[in-house]
């Protein structure tokens, strides 16, 4: 297609910690049996015990790496994309670089970027745009979030929904296959920007101002205006999106929406007619993990063979903010 920058998946990992049963999670919070399942749609999700998001991402960017048969100093930029990471200071990029085997004895750059949900979307677009296949040849992406510090186990949609993870990409400017980066795009819808939050800890709500409140510390979602907006930008969004391009949404051979809710899949699988089968999803068995759901399922369902080379894929999604974007990529 017009446009189209010849970008290469070659490899992906993931990490995930601890497995969780809903029924696990109901009993620890006095949830009544199978009111995870029904509301949240979330069978199992993982939680951290010991891990850290830079260990997490660490794992699974070095799982990526011995699948391509690479060592970390065949990379030229690393990138850190999620909405949770260890410190304020340094950024996640570097956190996670320095836990890897060879971190110290390397020098890439590593930054870190923050669309919330949409991080991992965000940040393949823009190495795709720089990856030229002379300073950069091979661009490591890392989601890796941990959720479960910042729920509120009294607000149950939000309790049993979220779940903890990493996943690791690489990519690679590479001319000799059939493999593209086609567009990539992302509208922020302001009206939206309160409606999902974490309001203390920053320096809005900074903490020697106002020390640790479960409410104000913990993550709070309006669903009910988040799936009202959802409903009516998205539509808007992606015929924007493909106005300029000579198929639709339907066309893509596999399409993996952010993994947002039991509720929010359904909505987004009704407001267009998807054949079965084509739409991908995690959500029963990670929950929500912010930005990680969609390499994450991206990467299953690479391993287990359904995303084939030469797919047309679609990775679109929301996030906070309030945001709709989405990649159109050629697997």
């Amino acid at each position: 297609m017009k446009g189209a920058r010849p970008i290469k998946i070659v490899s992906t990992g993931k990490y995930l910690p601890k497995r969780i049963s809903s029924n696990d999670l109901e009993n620890k919070l006095s949830i009544p049996n199978g009111w995870c399942e029904r509301y949240s749609g979330v069978k199992y999700r993982h939680h951290v015990t010991t891990e850290t998001n830079g260990l997490m991402g660490a794992k699974a960017a070095e799982q990526a790496l011995k699948k391509a048969n690479f060592k970390l100093n065949d990379i030229d930029f690393l990138i850190s994309a999620s909405g949770s990471y260890d410190y304020p200071i340094p950024n996640q990029g570097s956190v996670i670089k320095s836990l890897m085997k060879e971190g110290n004895q390397t020098d890439l750059a590593a930054i870190h970027i923050d669309s919330t949900c949409l991080s991992f979307v965000a940040a393949f677009e823009i190495a795709a745009k720089i990856l030229d296949g002379n300073k950069m040849k091979n661009i490591l992406i890392v989601s890796s979030e941990i959720s479960s510090k910042a729920l509120n186990e009294n607000n149950w949609e939000t309790a049993t929904l979220f779940g903890d993870g990493a996943a690791a990409v690489i990519l690679q400017y590479d001319e000799s296959g059939s493999s593209n980066f086609i567009k990539g795009a992302q509208k922020t819808y302001s009206k939206g920007m309160e409606y999902a939050m974490i309001k203390g800890g920053g320096n809005a709500f900074w903490i020697k101002d106002h020390p640790f409140e479960k409410e104000l510390h913990s993550f709070d979602m309006k669903g009910k205006k988040l799936l009202r907006m959802a409903k009516k930008k998205i539509p808007e969004f992606m015929e924007w999106f493909y106005k300029d391009l000579s198929i639709e949404l339907t066309d893509a051979d596999i399409i993996i929406p952010h993994q947002a809710s039991k509720t929010g899949l359904m909505i987004f699988e009704e407001l267009f007619n998807f054949k079965q089968g084509q739409v991908k999803g995690t959500l029963e068995k990670y929950g929500n993990c912010i930005a990680a759901s969609i390499p994450l399922t991206l990467h299953d369902f690479i391993e287990s063979g359904e995303i084939k080379r030469g797919d047309l894929c679609m990775l679109c999604g929301t996030s906070a903010g309030f945001s709709v974007g989405g990649i159109l990529i050629t697997y």
